[in-house]
C-alpha cells in the first residue's frame, strides 16, 4: 500500500493555500496535511488544523499563535511562530511537497530551506525566483529538489515543454488578461483608484497581485521567473495579451509548432498538477466547452502605457541583485497604493527611478559576484526605503516589453 503524500502548506489561509486544500480534499487518501503556515489569521487556521489535523502549524503573530495552541495541541498539532515556525513547516520531515503560496518576499527564507531540504517545492510566490532565482535553482540542482510551476501561466509552460526536449525550444510566450486597464485611455490612470485597480476581469486573487496585474507588473515578475524555472534566456520569453484568459502560455518550437495550454480560470488545475505530477488525475476543473468561446485574441503589449514588464527585462540586463530591488521597491509601492499614500502613475515612475540608480551602483551588493541570498535581501530592502523617498519622479520613457 502506498503511503499518502504529505503536504506542507506555507500560507494556507490566503487564496492559494485554500484552493489547495480544497484539491487535497478532492484527491482524497493519495495526500495528507503535514504542515501549515499562516500570517495574522488564527481563527481560519485553527479550522484548518481541526479538519487536517497537522503535526505542525505555525503563524506569523506570537499572540495569535498562543491563543489557539491549547486546542491545537489536543488534536495532536504543535503550533509555533515567527519566522522559525515557518521554516519548522517547510522543513519537517513528513512533508514530501512544500507548497510555496506565502506572498512576497516573507516566503524567500522557508522556501529556499525546503528546497535545500531536498523537498519537491510547488511555487505559488512568484518573488521566490524574482529575488533570488540564480540562488534556489542553484540550490535546487545541489539537493535534487523538482521546482514546479502553481501560477497559471508557468504551469501551462510546464505542460507544454512536455511536448519537446529544451534544444528544441524557440521562445516561451506568457499570456496576459491584460487586467483592468487594458482598454482604458492611460490620460486617466493618474485617477485610478484602490477599488478599481482591485476590479479583475477574471482572477480572484490578493491585493498585492491584483495590483501587479493592473500595472502588468505580474508579468514582467513572470519574466524573471520563466527565465530561472526554466533556464532560458530573457530574450526568448515573449508577452502576449490575450483577454479571455483561455490560453494560458504557450511553447514555440523551432520547427515552427506553437503548443498552448488551454483550461478554464481555476487554481484548482495548476495546484493539481503540481502536487500529482508527472502524474494526472481526474479533477474538479471544468473543462472548456470548445464550441462555446469566443474568438481567441492577442495583442502585444504597449510599452508606454505598460511599462512595469520592460524594466523587468531591464532589471535582467543589469543582472546580480537587480531583479531583486525591483520586487522590493514594488512591494512597497504597491503598498503605499493600497494605503491611499502614493497615485497609481507613480509605481512605475518610481520602479524606473530605482532601477536607474541600481545601473549608477547605488545599493548593497549591487556588483556582487556570485549572488548571495543575503545580498538579495539586502537589496530588497534597500530599494524599498528608495521606492519611497520623496524626491520628484518624471515619467518612464521608452520602455519596451519584450514581444
Amino acid at each position: 500500500m502506498t503511503l499518502p503524500q504529505g503536504v506542507a502548506i506555507l500560507g494556507s489561509t490566503g487564496s492559494v493555500g485554500r484552493s489547495t486544500l480544497d484539491v487535497i480534499r478532492h484527491l482524497g487518501g493519495s495526500h495528507r496535511v503535514s504542515g501549515l503556515a499562516a500570517g495574522r489569521n488564527a481563527g481560519l487556521l485553527l479550522e484548518q488544523i481541526r479538519e487536517f489535523r497537522p503535526e505542525v502549524a505555525s503563524l506569523s503573530d506570537p499572540m495569535g499563535a498562543a491563543a489557539i495552541q491549547e486546542e491545537a495541541a489536543a488534536l495532536g498539532t504543535q503550533v509555533l511562530s515567527g519566522a522559525d515556525g515557518a521554516l519548522a513547516v517547510a522543513t519537517q520531515a513528513q512533508a514530501d511537497l512544500v507548497v510555496s503560496a506565502m506572498v512576497g518576499a516573507a516566503g524567500l527564507s522557508p522556501t529556499l530551506a525546503a528546497v535545500r531540504a531536498g523537498r519537491r517545492v510547488a511555487l505559488a510566490n512568484k518573488e521566490v525566483l524574482v529575488v533570488a532565482g540564480e540562488v534556489v535553482t542553484e540550490a535546487a540542482a545541489a539537493a535534487g529538489a523538482a521546482l514546479l510551476p502553481v501560477d497559471s501561466e508557468h504551469n501551462a509552460l510546464h505542460q507544454c515543454l512536455r511536448a519537446g526536449e529544451p534544444r528544441e525550444v524557440r521562445r516561451l510566450i506568457l499570456t496576459a488578461s491584460g487586467g483592468p486597464f487594458w482598454e482604458r485611455d492611460a490620460g486617466t490612470f493618474q485617477h485610478v483608484t484602490v477599488q478599481e485597480a482591485l476590479s479583475h476581469p477574471v482572477w480572484d486573487m490578493g491585493p498585492k497581485i491584483t495590483v501587479d496585474s493592473a500595472t502588468m507588473m505580474n508579468k514582467g515578475l513572470e519574466v524573471i521567473e520563466a527565465r530561472w524555472l526554466f533556464d532560458v534566456d530573457p530574450g526568448c520569453i515573449d508577452i502576449l495579451v490575450h483577454p479571455g484568459s483561455v490560453v494560458h502560455s504557450l511553447v514555440e518550437f523551432v520547427d515552427g509548432s506553437l503548443v498552448a495550454q488551454l483550461g478554464t480560470a481555476d487554481m484548482r488545475h495548476p495546484i493539481q498538477y503540481a502536487l500529482t505530477w508527472p502524474q494526472r488525475l481526474p479533477g474538479r476543473t471544468q473543462p472548456l466547452d470548445l464550441t462555446a468561446l469566443p474568438p481567441l485574441r492577442f495583442q502585444r503589449p504597449d510599452p508606454d502605457r505598460f511599462p512595469c514588464p520592460g524594466l523587468a527585462y531591464r532589471a535582467l540586463e543589469l543582472g546580480g541583485t537587480a531583479p531583486a530591488a525591483l520586487n522590493g521597491a514594488n512591494e512597497a509601492l504597491v503598498a503605499a497604493f493600497l494605503d491611499g499614500d502614493l497615485p497609481f502613475i507613480q509605481i512605475p515612475r518610481r520602479l524606473a527611478a530605482v532601477l536607474d540608480r541600481v545601473g549608477r551602483g547605488e545599493g548593497p551588493a549591487m556588483g556582487s559576484s556570485p549572488t548571495t541570498l543575503e545580498a538579495c535581501l539586502a537589496a530588497d530592502a534597500w530599494a524599498r526605503g528608495a521606492a519611497l523617498e520623496d524626491q520628484p519622479v518624471a515619467p518612464v520613457g521608452g520602455e519596451r516589453s519584450r514581444s
